[in-house]
């Protein structure tokens, strides 16, 4: 198919042509007929397919004008840092149209968002906590909101978003097209699309939870934290051809001790995201690495869904996620818009649990390599390898609940 075998607008062709957009993807050629015709459309699509474009173009071309005061369409999304990506997106694919778009999140004051909703507004992008702080103080109006989008609902489901969003139903007209978009359809999904989509198409691009196919996978057994930090030194002194990494942690306190470990050995330049990290230093943070003026960045997995970044030739899970779809969405910041990508994770005895589930879920096993000769590898302390058998206790015990592990409580 070409773009313009779609019934779009020449404003929209010459955005797709400004943007130098190739030919439409697999996501975009089944999406967008469907919703240009009223349909309501389960998406289901790996990360860096073109997911945004295939709703927002139809959308685009729906609303066509500005009209009114009131916006008539809404998306929802996860995080301040995705809201940010796909309001970019959508300002792009707007340029030559009249539509005013405005986007809402949570980390700053909310009276300047207010005060561009007053303006008039034709779409709205936002976190559900935000649009939902200010609707209840009075400043959106809803009456008008014909299409509502979710993206990323995967996400919402493990940020705990359901309660907000099941608040926001109740707010909306009833009659709307209802357009709900993931990477992957686990069970908590599938039952918040009965709950809000009628008679929806689902479109699935690549089977569930696909790992992105131009994404080399590679796991490395390290028996500890010491280890893993002398592994991650090595290959950023002895691989050139990390020119632009992620680095996912676990948790904040991981995040920021490896990107101190980078700093201190002078490694960068990096920065660092998490959810302790005010807004205008993620954005920053964010611009500049897509700039190409920063060699890594080391985020938690709250920040992967925002990192829309093509030519990421390397991401590092220094830790194991324990949601296993967020493997999918952490190897899928790389291999984007059709490059090359590596993934490499490292992985201690107590994370290999994981990994096993994580590749149930990707219906394939990860190649496992052995550290070079030259990483020195060294001993556990006592406290860390007490903590990895409590882990692999625990993990014992979720299959089994009658195991009796070396950490059991004794019987008196």
């Amino acid at each position: 198919m070409q773009w313009s075998d779609f019934k779009l607008n020449k404003q929209l062709f010459q955005a797709i042509e400004e943007a130098g957009f190739a030919g439409p993807t697999n996501i975009q050629q089944k999406c967008i007929p469907l919703i240009l015709g009223g349909q309501q459309v389960i998406g289901i699509a790996q990360t860096g397919t073109g997911k945004t474009a295939a709703y927002v173009l139809p959308l685009l071309m729906k609303i066509k004008y500005a009209q009114g005061s009131d916006p008539r369409a809404l998306v929802l999304v996860p995080t301040k840092e995705l809201a940010v990506q796909i309001y970019a997106h959508t300002r792009q694919l707007a340029i030559f149209t009249d539509l005013r778009i405005a986007v809402l999140y949570g980390g700053v004051g909310p009276k300047t968002q207010m005060e561009e909703i007053q303006k008039g507004v034709d779409i709205i992008i936002s976190t559900p906590g935000r649009f939902m702080e200010i609707y209840l103080r009075g400043e959106v109006p809803t009456k008008q909101i014909k299409t509502l989008v979710i993206d990323e609902a995967d996400r919402m489901m493990d940020m705990g978003f359901m309660p907000q969003i099941r608040k926001l139903f109740e707010v909306l007209p009833p009659k709307r097209q209802n357009l709900l978009f993931s990477a992957t359809f686990p069970e908590k999904v599938e039952r918040l699309s009965q709950e809000f989509l009628e008679f929806p198409v689902k479109v699935e691009i690549t089977p569930q939870a696909t790992t992105a196919s131009r994404v080399e996978q590679v796991l490395y057994p390290v028996p500890n934290l010491r280890t893993k930090i002398n592994f991650l030194e090595y290959l950023l002194t002895h691989t050139t051809e990390l020119s632009r990494v992620i680095i996912f942690a676990r948790t904040k306190e991981s995040a920021d001790n490896v990107f101190k470990f980078i700093e201190r050995k002078k490694l960068g330049p990096a920065r660092v995201i998490h959810s302790n990290k005010g807004q205008n230093s993620r954005i920053n943070a964010m611009n500049e690495f897509r700039e190409g003026n920063l060699r890594m960045l080391v985020a938690t997995d709250v920040a992967a869904r925002g990192i829309d970044v093509e030519k990421v030739s390397h991401v590092i899970n220094f830790d194991v996620p324990i949601l296993y779809e967020d493997y999918v969405h952490r190897i899928g910041r790389t291999g984007r818009a059709f490059q090359e990508g590596i993934a490499i994770t490292f992985a201690t005895k107590a994370e290999m649990y994981h990994i096993s589930k994580i590749e149930k879920l990707i219906r394939g096993k990860i190649p496992l390599k052995k550290l070079p000769k030259e990483v020195p590898v060294e001993e556990t302390s006592f406290e860390e390898a007490q903590e990895m058998a409590r882990e692999i206790d625990r993990q014992k015990r979720r299959e089994d609940p009658a195991y009796q592990g070396a950490f059991h409580e004794r019987k008196k």
